[in-house]
């Protein structure tokens, strides 16, 4: 979860590390840290985000070569003594990494039972590790592949001697890692939008490889030790995409930006007659296939069971939905011919690559959804599909929610037209897709009355309930996983006829109760729902549609094709979370103890 940087070969090595870090805040800011190389060899540490770091920095902080760290913290409190960069007993060698060491108890006890640590993270022992090989007289790049053979998890490992300022020695398994080269000067970053504006070639590193980097060079090796040769490939984003321009929160600009990613997705999938862009043996494996998996963590597994509905309908394929952390370690009785869909922001996340290993190893095909080109789900799945939506930086999900709704929706209608389920002409997906971009454009317009209604219903609660039946259910889950992330309020997403099952017991006088009615089939029994729930004291607040609406609902939402309401349901819901944050008082993009990118299980 923790972001990395690194620099060689330039002057100003410290603003590139500190423009890196703040880039790749999102990943964790419990604590940061930098060295430098130069005359002094700087090493500076701070708790809390970035800004701390940057308070402490002095003209007299700089060099040429350098590395930095913003932590997520895994072993160890956030304290300035677990901060990145740790460094060896003597202060020889300076790393930084993003992973857990599994074995760290057994290294320590088998190697380092006479060293002293000052704090209690399984990468001071890492670099304790390393050094203690370096004493037995080995040279500093072979004492890190020696204890690479040694260390068992994930890492994204760069280490600095501090006799040597030319040189990083970079090291990766299963945490990302790219190298960027720039002219007479290399990077290395956790992700590319850390270093956008030094370079926008990158080499993806590979699991069990090693990296030496210097200003000219990037000699990549594997466990073996053979050179590795790879081209570099340029990254389609522009830097002015990870800024946060007028906006004072990045969760607010890309709530704003689904409109445009909707439209996007209809240009990039649509071919100039009209017909689906999508590759010819995606849809020829799916075919072939008896059962659809779809392995997914938070807000992307919520995206998966908006999607169940419609991906059935359309291609007649069952549809399961299952959490990436519980699959890997207990996975179901298979279909004879399963397909995988991995949904995934960054196309990262340790827990669904753990599943997708395992279903490789068992031969089966699979999808990754993602926003990363690149990125290790979508380079070991057998297929990806790209969501455009750009950079996401905010903790919490929300364009990169709808973009997998509605990717989800076009391999949907690809698959339906093939298999000759739908006809060319039946339901015009990328004509819906434009009247959801206007509709959510309407919703974004209602912030004003959003602001209003979130102040009236949730300033004074400690909990709150959104409810909903079928895919209203699901926008539910999300919305309530939206308000609890930032806003800190216990809330819960329930279908609504399991209220009286159990859970109206929860219900107290002027509990907030937000039911979600886009379903004709089902909004009366939502609405009786919401009835027992006002009867014993709720404070209830209604999203319905303007076909399905009573006249004291809150919310209208312009109709759109019923496969399709979740895209739009789930607008306002993000709004009420980002208003009771900020009601609050609290950080919107930074919540507590939560990081963007989730690279360890």
């Amino acid at each position: 979860m923790c972001g990395i940087v690194g620099v060689v070969g330039r002057n100003d090595a410290t603003k590139i590390i500190l423009t890196g870090l703040k880039r790749l805040e999102y990943r964790g800011y419990d604590s940061a840290g930098i060295y430098v190389a130069g005359k002094n060899n700087n090493l500076l540490k701070s708790t809390g985000p970035i800004k701390n770091l940057e308070a402490k920095l002095t003209p007299a902080i700089t060099g040429t070569m350098g590395i930095g760290h913003t932590r997520w913290a895994t072993h160890g409190k956030p304290t300035e003594e677990n901060a990145h960069p740790h460094t060896s007993e003597k202060g020889e060698l300076v790393l930084v990494h993003n992973g857990v060491i599994e074995n760290y108890d057994e290294l320590r006890q088998t190697y380092l039972s006479e060293d002293t640590f000052y704090g209690q993270t399984d990468t001071e022992i890492a670099v304790h590790l390393i050094a203690h090989f370096k004493n037995e007289g080995l040279q500093t790049k072979d004492a890190f592949k020696k204890a690479l053979r040694l260390i068992e998890g994930s890492y994204a490992f760069a280490l600095v001697d501090t006799q040597d300022d030319t040189t990083i020695y970079v090291a990766k398994n299963k945490s990302p890692l790219l190298i960027g080269l720039g002219d007479g000067f290399n990077v290395l970053c956790s992700d590319a939008l850390a270093m956008l504006d030094q370079t926008s070639h990158f080499v993806e590193l590979m699991d069990g490889e090693m990296v030496t980097l210097t200003a000219t060079d990037a000699i990549i090796e594997d466990a073996a030790g053979q050179i590795i040769n790879r081209d570099f490939y340029v990254a389609e984003l522009d830097a002015s995409d990870i800024e946060k321009g007028t906006y004072p929160y990045y969760m607010l600009k890309e709530i704003d930006e689904q409109p445009v990613v909707m439209r996007k997705i209809v240009q990039k999938y649509q071919n100039e007659d009209g017909s689906i862009a999508i590759d010819p043996n995606l849809l020829a494996t799916l075919e072939n296939s008896d059962r659809v998996y779809i392995v997914a963590c938070g807000t992307s597994n919520h995206a998966g069971w908006a999607a169940k509905k419609f991906f059935e309908t359309l291609t007649q394929l069952p549809v399961e939905i299952h959490l990436s952390s519980e699959f890997g370690y207990n996975m179901p009785l298979l279909s004879e011919k399963p397909f995988f869909i991995y949904l995934s922001q960054s196309g990262e996340t340790a827990d669904s690559r753990q599943v997708l290993v395992k279903t490789n190893e068992l031969g089966h095909p699979s999808l990754t959804i993602t926003n990363v080109a690149g990125s290790t789900l979508s380079r070991e799945a057998t297929y990806t599909l790209l969501l455009h939506a750009g950079p996401e930086i905010a903790v919490a999900s929300t364009k990169a929610y709808t973009a997998q709704i509605a990717v989800m929706a076009v391999l949907a209608k690809a698959l339906g037209t093939k298999k000759a389920i739908l006809a060319a002409n039946e339901f015009d997906l990328f004509h819906e897709l434009g009247l959801i971009a206007t509709a959510m454009e309407t919703m974004i317009n209602e912030k004003e009355l959003l602001e209003e209604l979130t102040a009236e219903y949730l300033t004074h609660t400690r909990n709150a309930f959104y409810i909903g039946r079928g895919n209203d259910y699901y926008v539910s889950m999300e919305a309530a996983l939206k308000l609890k992330e930032i806003s800190y309020i216990q809330a819960e997403g329930f279908a609504a006829g399991e209220l009286k099952h159990g859970t109206i017991a929860l219900i107290e006088d002027r509990t907030p109760v937000i039911g979600i009615i886009t379903d004709a089939a089902t909004g009366l029994h939502t609405r009786g729902n919401l009835q027992e729930v006002r009867s014993r004291g709720a404070n209830t607040l209604v999203i319905a549609t303007e076909e399905l609406a009573k006249p004291d609902d809150q919310i209208l939402l312009p109709t759109v094709h019923p496969l399709l309401t979740s895209l739009l349901a789930v607008v306002p819901t993000q709004l009420i979370a980002y208003f009771a944050t900020l009601q609050r008082g609290y950080d919107v993009d930074k919540p507590r103890n939560l990081a963007k990118s989730v690279t360890v299980e």
